[in-house]
């Protein structure tokens, strides 16, 4: 059990938790109520759905010889044989599968957008590292990442409390899918020499360290800057609070500027801290 708690990589988990959040205090700030059974089975449907994507990453990246026991970044599973790639494959379908069954009651609520929505983070969980074309491989993870743990689900969680949606659900979307790349970025930033070598062509790979450090300053600062938006709109509170990360963010992109190799597994753990701040103090200040 403490193999597959592993797997899960339960210190990513946040990736699926804030959306959820941001997306539910927007529409309860909006609408002045909430359904919190719809968030509570939009939450358990996003967590399902990044283990899911989780554990069929951990498989595949062993499988094509990009995760070593040797790894600089967190233990994997299948790469330090604690697991074998194929039950770590099944675990991640199984995962997939829990996620669906958690989606149907969302679909009856929400009708044929919210089908997409889920067929779609399904599929795309598992493009992100499998399939013919897959995503991580080819420089397209960034994308994947603030469309699927920003846009797609803080939308997705707007609607299903309103049945509509609306451009700030985009914006916030946008701000918390950015803050969820500093992850990514910094995670291929570290790992850019070991990439080069399996021919896994991320952003970092195909544009060098300099693009790399410049993506990560861009994805960190712009969701603070978005807070103009909210202050057009009147939320003072909730453009300024989330300011308070600005020290935090610098700080990401000076470990990313100065840093090599291990050193930014705590340069990760800034951009975890980053990401879930800022839907925290961005919420308390939609509630304010």
């Amino acid at each position: 059990m403490r193999n597959w708690i592993l797997a899960s990589r339960p210190k990513t988990l946040t990736a699926a938790v804030i959306p959820v959040l941001v997306g539910t205090v927007l529409a309860a700030s909006e609408s002045g109520r909430v359904i919190w059974l719809w968030s509570l089975l939009a939450l358990a449907g996003a967590i399902l759905i990044q283990i899911g994507t989780n554990l069929i990453n951990d498989a595949l990246d062993f499988e094509k010889g990009t995760d070593r026991a040797d790894r600089l970044g967190p233990q994997r599973v299948t790469a330090s044989g604690l697991i074998d790639a194929p039950r770590v494959k099944i675990g991640g379908w199984i995962a997939f599968a829990l996620a669906a069954l958690t989606g149907v009651p969302l679909i009856l609520r929400g009708g044929v957008p919210l089908l997409i929505i889920g067929v779609a983070s399904i599929i795309a969980g598992y493009l992100y590292t499998g399939g013919p074309y897959p995503l991580a491989y080819h420089g397209l993870g960034e994308i994947f990442v603030i469309l699927f743990f920003g846009v797609v689900a803080v939308g997705g969680t707007y609607y299903l409390q309103t049945l509509s949606l609306n451009v700030s659900a985009i914006v916030s979307g946008l701000a918390v899918g950015l803050l969820s790349t500093v992850l990514l970025a910094v995670n291929n930033l570290r790992d850019m020499e070991d990439d080069q070598l399996t021919h896994k062509r991320t952003m970092a790979v195909r544009f060098g360290r300099r693009f790399a450090v410049l993506e990560i300053a861009v994805c960190a600062l712009t969701p603070l800057a978005l807070g103009l938006w909210w202050l057009a709109r009147g939320e003072w509170i909730a453009a300024v609070l989330p300011l308070a990360l600005v020290p935090l963010a610098v700080s990401i992109v000076r470990s990313a500027r100065q840093d090599r190799g291990a050193i930014l597994n705590r340069t990760l753990g800034k951009a975890a801290a980053l990401h879930a701040g800022y839907g925290v103090l961005f919420s308390i200040g939609l509630l304010a």
